[in-house]
């Protein structure tokens, strides 16, 4: 495939708001996670928060699409000079050269459960409440067009966990077919009562910071994240590249993984297929990492199988969170972090890895040389997505 330069990007999530706050996380080992005080959810477990969404509305010219969702788009809109990045690409290739796509899980489901504790005595909804600009899934995807001025192509993915990383895969998709020139790709999932009553009655919600890959992990920390990168068919030396993409679809079950990682393994091996890549050639692996039994020991048999017990990997849940439809575009993110700094980060909280594993679990990070990176993303369903970043040959 063609590589795409990976020229912007902006992550907003726990660890705060800009690349500079998540690395700074990164380098001091400093969680976001805190214990669950959002609103009056009854549940005893730790969650990734980002301070100040409630105080912050969407611009004026938007109001129709404000709600905690587009509220969280807009502060990553306005991270790290992203906003103006696009700016001068639209003047570059023109607004309808630019592609939008962006991955959620929930869009603003939030909005309708507060709407619906707010009916009248008929049943009826609150006369404020608006479905489309808020709760639907397209609502986010076509705020961030707005908001950005763009008028290209434009979708919403939503396959739970792997929304935002499929997000490249369709990407590199549109500009190989010649349907835009550049795209603007991300993911947005904001905290709500469906995602963490859901996954607690699921059983796997942990009392305390998640534990990726550790032998007494008890269970995900759901979190909460904006991230959105600017490709381009060219860029600078030391930009990172997306180099190759991979998907499945295994559909073993509707929210468990194949047992043996069969789709996980497909993903990865369709990722360096694309690149041009062996496995001896990735450096470091961005996991997946929910902390729950299945879901890591799963993984550990797909990564194992096809990398062997050498490559370096580690999950960055322990910082962020799992922040389900926007984990793809902020793992990705981090791993382009790992490539730019030479920064191995390990498995926040994790204490003893599992016994069984065979994987190269990181509990201490490292500084050291980074080429090529591999990061996945694992959704309900078996949708499967690994990407590879790395530097363009010299």
């Amino acid at each position: 495939m063609q590589p795409l330069a990976v020229n912007h990007h902006s992550l907003v999530n726990a660890l705060g708001r800009g690349t500079s706050a998540s690395l700074q996380g990164l380098r001091s080992a400093t969680s976001g996670l805190r214990r669950c005080d959002f609103l009056d959810v009854g549940i005893e477990t730790y969650i990734g928060r980002v301070d100040g969404i409630e105080d912050e509305p969407v611009v004026a010219r938007l109001r129709a699409f404000d709600c905690r969702n587009n509220r969280l788009a807009m502060l990553g809109l306005a991270a790290d000079g992203f906003e103006s990045a696009v700016a001068a690409a639209r003047a570059r290739y023109g607004a309808h050269r630019i592609a939008v796509i962006i991955g959620t899980s929930t869009s603003a489901i939030l909005e309708t459960e507060v709407a619906y504790r707010q009916r009248d005595a008929e049943g009826r909804l609150p006369g404020h409440f608006n479905f489309r600009t808020t709760h639907d899934n397209y609502s986010v995807t076509q705020f961030v067009r707005s908001y950005l001025g763009l008028q290209g192509p434009s979708m919403t993915i939503s396959t739970a966990c792997s929304s935002s990383a499929k997000v490249f895969a369709s990407a590199s998709r549109l500009i190989q077919a010649g349907f835009c020139d550049a795209a603007v790709v991300g993911g947005v999932d904001s905290l709500c009562m469906t995602t963490l009553y859901g996954f607690a009655s699921l059983e796997v919600l942990s009392s305390r910071p998640c534990r990726p890959a550790d032998a007494d992990r008890s269970g995900i920390s759901i979190g909460e994240a904006a991230g959105f990168a600017l490709l381009e068919k060219t860029g600078d030396d030391d930009t990172p590249r997306l180099l190759g993409y991979g998907e499945s679809s295994d559909a073993y079950h509707m929210s468990s993984p194949h047992p043996e990682g069969a789709g996980a393994r497909r993903a990865m091996a369709s990722a360096l297929q694309r690149s041009g890549l062996g496995p001896e050639q990735i450096d470091y692996i961005n996991l997946h990492g929910t902390a729950t039994r299945a879901n890591d020991s799963a993984e550990d048999l797909a990564v194992s199988g096809l990398f062997g017990s050498a490559t370096p990997c580690s999950s960055t849940k322990g910082w962020t969170g799992h922040t389900l439809g926007a984990a793809g575009i902020t793992e990705a993110l981090l791993s382009c972090l790992c490539l730019r700094e030479g920064r191995l980060p390990a498995s926040l909280n994790t204490v003893t890895v599992d016994p069984d594993f065979k994987m190269n679990v990181l509990l201490e990070s490292r500084d050291q040389p980074v080429r090529h990176v591999l990061s996945n993303s694992f959704g309900f369903g078996g949708n499967n997505c690994s990407l590879v970043f790395g530097y363009p040959e010299k």
